[in-house]
């Protein structure tokens, strides 16, 4: 079973989202523990889509990364990174002001992969916005 990786603070990850999706999107992490994270996004216009509706993109940009934090913070020892192989995402409303949040809780943390749950609401009110599902290929060093 893969362990937190406790040398990795939630103020890494928000650093290293700078000048990437994340960062752009306002995207910030909040949890890092043992088989979980959280993380937030203030609903912003460009998270919207044309109709008037969260994009769902948005959403799925909170939910993955979170759970590809999650992902880094628990790789086994010796493994160099992950990449995304299979994601899913169910989406049950939206907000149209506020923030959304995400939890994100382990499923399976094997050594050549990682799957992770999240569920994503209305940091409000509590409202499920999103359910979503991953799974993490293990990526080692060649050698």
């Amino acid at each position: 079973m893969s362990r937190l990786r406790p040398e990795l603070t939630i103020a890494d990850f928000n650093t290293r989202g700078e000048g990437y999706l994340p960062g752009e999107l306002g995207i910030e992490m909040t949890t890092l523990a043992q088989d979980t994270a959280a993380g937030r996004m203030p609903v912003r216009q460009l998270h919207f889509a044309p109709n008037g509706f969260l994009h769902a993109a948005s959403v799925v940009a909170l939910a993955d990364t979170t759970c590809g934090y999650a992902t880094i913070a628990h790789l086994p020892a010796g493994a160099e990174s992950f990449t995304t192989i299979e994601l899913k995402s169910n989406h049950l409303g939206t907000v149209h002001e506020g923030a959304i949040a995400c939890v994100a809780t382990a499923q399976h943390l094997g050594r050549n992969t990682q799957v992770w749950d999240a569920v994503v609401s209305d940091e409000a009110s509590g409202r499920r916005i999103a359910l979503f599902r991953c799974s993490q290929m293990i990526l080692w060093p060649k050698g």
